[in-house]
């Protein structure tokens, strides 16, 4: 995926751009467009005929977000739900300048969670997709910096981006540009980094914090904005400390009489406990380290998603289990642990599947990410091999490999 977004070697981009500075790539150095991903008759089908309702849409115009009701409504009988798109309602706001948000499209639109499923796994950092339509002439939002790096895809029309430096490097998800606005005004006198029109199939990459704004040209404008929420320093200490709270010393109360005000009392107890902290992470490194790579691991996988899964298609393919071959849900985090009783689980982020212990060295080769068949399975025999991958098909473990 990273290799469609950039005109440049990846490792040449992870060195010396990722996080750091802008990178504008033009179509003619790009493997190909983005209209595969997205293209101006997918987005009418997405207003006109796929329910799409909020949050999943909104509507803003020179910076202002829309009230709900002026581009929602009621979808009628059968369907009686009062938020979903109402497309009328959004040509009219389109013809007056406001510009469409598609947000989430990584969960709705079957080419872009394709997309995004690569992208995280190319990336190594959580992924989102939103598209913006914007009319001829016209910017939703007035200039400001994202909390998340992103890749903007132009996929029709042209716009004009303007890029200054940040005002706030690297800012935090609670770092909002609104907390800098006055400094984001005084920026933006100044001469811009990037001033450029792109047009279909250029590509622009921006860390968070860079400060931009993008108005559309003589057409309308489409483009895709990947956004990528970077796991920073900041999320490793977080974990270490919530770690710490396994330890009674830091869970115990300061001291009586407490003044907040005194700042040097307060800044002693602030020292003592620093000093704590130091003494821990010093004689407990090695535990505390695994222990927060636990805790980092499952905030991964708490807000990426693994390979779509199709109920239908694994029920059927779990009634052939004997005769089909199979592979593991990409994207999944699964683990296998042998227990004292001997044994053997796949742990899940939202359950544990236990085994018997004869399927460990089936389990391990199946999470490898060989593509397995029951009756080659290591340990097994063709009918204890079709127990198992029926089981792990039901779980959601497996798919059928194509």
């Amino acid at each position: 995926m990273l290799s469609r977004c950039i005109a440049i070697d990846p490792e040449v981009f992870a060195a010396e751009y990722w996080g750091r500075t802008p990178l504008l790539s033009h179509a003619d150095a790009l493997p190909r467009d983005f209209c595969d991903l997205l293209s101006p008759a997918m987005v009418d089908e997405l207003i006109a005929e796929r329910g799409v309702r909020a949050p999943f849409i909104r509507l803003a115009k020179e910076g202002q977000v829309l009230a709900k009701d002026s581009y929602l409504g009621p979808a009628g009988f059968g369907a009686e739900i009062t938020d979903q798109v109402d497309p009328a309602k959004v040509l009219t706001q389109l013809a007056a300048g406001a510009t469409v948000v598609l947000q989430g499209l990584h969960r709705l639109w079957p080419p872009l969670i394709d997309f995004t499923h690569r992208a995280v796994a190319d990336i190594g950092h959580p992924v989102q997709v939103n598209a913006y339509i914007t009319p001829p002439g016209n910017r939703g939002f007035d200039f400001h910096h994202d909390v998340h790096d992103v890749f903007v895809l132009q996929i029709a029309g042209s716009k004009r981006w303007i890029v200054h430096e940040p005002v706030h490097a690297h800012p935090l998800p609670d770092q909002s540009w609104t907390q800098f606005r006055d400094l984001i005004d005084e920026r933006v006198t100044a001469d811009p980094v990037i001033d450029t029109a792109l047009t279909e199939g250029d590509a622009l990459y921006l860390p968070r914090g860079w400060v931009h704004a993008a108005q559309a040209l003589d057409t309308t404008s489409i483009h895709l904005t990947v956004g990528v929420s970077a796991t920073t320093g900041v999320d490793v200490a977080r974990a270490v400390l919530d770690e710490l709270a396994g330890i009674d010393e830091f869970r115990a109360p300061l001291p009586l009489g407490i003044d907040p005000a005194a700042g040097d009392h307060t800044a002693a107890i602030a020292a003592k406990v620093i000093a704590q902290m130091v003494g821990h992470l010093q004689e407990d490194a090695a535990a505390l380290s695994t222990a927060a790579a636990e805790r980092l691991q499952a905030r991964h996988r708490s807000r990426t998603r693994p390979e779509a899964l199709r109920p239908l298609e694994s029920l059927r393919a779990a009634e052939h289990a004997a005769t089909i071959r199979v592979r593991r849900r990409e994207g999944l985090a699964a683990s296998v642990r042998h227990g004292a009783d001997g044994r053997v689980s796949i742990h899940l982020t939202d359950k544990t599947v236990t085994f018997p212990a004869l399927c460990a060295a089936a389990l391990e080769e199946i999470l490898g990410g060989r593509v397995a068949e029951a009756d080659t399975l290591p340990g097994l025999d063709g009918a204890d091999g079709a127990v198992l991958l029926r089981r792990l098909l039901r779980e959601g473990v497996v798919v059928p490999a194509s």
